[in-house]
C-alpha cells in the first residue's frame, strides 16, 4: 500500500470526491474557500472555479452535465463553461441554525443530501431527497451533523454517518421511490477517537468511513465488524471515494483550515491524497439524473 499527496496545495476543508469515469477526472470541493476542483491524474493538473456562497457543503456531477452543488440552505445548479451557479431549491432558506453538507446520487439518479446544525450540538439536521424533476423531499431528521450518505452494493441500504452524534446508521432504501425506513446504529463510533465523516462502500460492501480527528480510514463490514484502519499523515480527515481507471485508487481529502477555533498542526493538513496497492476496488459514482 502507498499514500502519496497529489500536488502541493494545502485546502481548507476538502470535501466530497467524485471520480468521473467517463473523462478520467477526480472533483471535490474546498467547502470553507467556496471552490469547485478538478483534478487531471494524466498531466497532473488542477482546474478551480470560484462559487460566491458561505459554504460549499458537496457537488454532484450531472447526466446532462454541469453539477449540482449543495450548499448554504440548499441545491444550485452549476456550470463549469461559465462558472456560474443558480439556485434549484432552498429547502432550509432562513434558517441560519442549519446549513447543507454532504450529499451522494443513488443509482436510480435521485441526490440523496443531508444538513447540519451549525452549532455542532443540536439534534436537528436533516436528509433530503432531490428527484430528477427537481422536487425535494425530507426524508428524515434528529442527528447533529449527518455526513457522509452511500449504498450498499445492491442500492437497498442507506449508510448515513451522524459525526457529532458518534455513530454510522443504516437505513432499509427503497430503490423504486427513493424512501427510507427501519433506521438503525450500524456502528458506534464513541470509543473510535475520532468522528465518521465521509463515506463509501467498495465492490465487496464494506464500508469505508474517513474518520475526523483520530487521522484514520476505517474499512467496516457489512456486519459492523472493522475490518481494517489506515493511518493517515494528517489528522482530520474528511472524505474519499475511489477512482482510477480500475477504481482501485483512494483518493482522500483533508482539513487545512481553522474548524471551531482549532487546526489540525499535521505538516500536510488540508492535502490531497492518493493511496493505492489496495487490492479492493470501489463502485463508480452515478450521475444526477436531473
Amino acid at each position: 500500500m502507498i499514500i502519496e499527496r497529489i500536488g502541493n496545495d494545502s485546502y481548507q476543508l476538502g470535501e466530497s470526491p467524485i471520480w468521473d469515469p467517463q473523462h478520467g477526472l477526480l472533483y471535490f470541493v474546498d467547502s470553507l474557500a467556496g471552490a469547485v476542483l478538478c483534478h487531471d491524474p494524466k498531466n497532473n493538473s488542477f482546474q478551480r472555479w470560484d462559487v460566491n456562497c458561505d459554504y460549499l457543503g458537496s457537488l454532484a456531477l450531472r447526466a446532462g452535465g454541469g453539477a449540482i452543488l449543495v450548499m448554504d440552505n440548499g441545491f444550485h445548479s452549476f456550470d463549469f463553461e461559465s462558472g456560474a451557479s443558480t439556485a434549484v431549491v432552498e429547502p432550509e432558506a432562513g434558517q441560519d441554525e442549519l446549513c447543507f453538507n454532504d450529499c451522494k446520487v443513488d443509482r436510480q439518479g435521485r441526490l440523496i443530501a443531508v444538513s447540519m446544525h451549525t452549532g455542532s450540538s443540536d439534534p436537528i439536521g436533516n436528509i433530503y431527497r432531490l428527484d430528477a424533476n427537481l422536487d425535494c423531499t425530507r426524508l428524515d431528521g434528529g442527528m447533529i451533523c449527518p455526513n457522509g450518505p452511500c449504498w450498499s452494493p445492491d442500492g437497498r441500504t442507506l449508510y448515513v454517518s451522524d459525526s457529532y452524534g458518534d455513530a454510522i446508521f443504516a437505513y432499509d432504501y427503497d430503490v423504486e421511490s427513493g424512501n427510507i425506513g427501519n433506521r438503525r446504529t450500524f456502528l458506534s463510533t464513541t470509543d473510535s477517537g475520532g468522528y465518521p465523516d465521509g463515506g463509501t462502500v467498495d465492490a465487496e460492501g464494506y464500508i469505508w468511513s474517513a474518520h475526523f480527528e483520530s487521522g484514520t480510514i476505517r474499512r467496516i463490514s457489512a456486519d459492523g465488524e472493522i475490518d481494517r484502519v489506515i493511518d493517515l499523515p494528517v489528522q482530520w480527515v474528511a472524505s474519499l471515494t475511489f477512482g482510477g481507471d480500475d477504481h482501485d485508487i483512494l483518493f482522500v481529502t483533508t482539513i487545512g483550515g481553522e474548524y471551531d477555533g482549532e487546526r489540525d498542526g499535521s505538516p500536510q493538513a488540508g492535502g490531497l491524497f492518493a493511496i493505492r496497492g489496495l487490492g479492493i476496488q470501489g463502485l463508480a459514482e452515478n450521475r444526477f439524473a436531473g
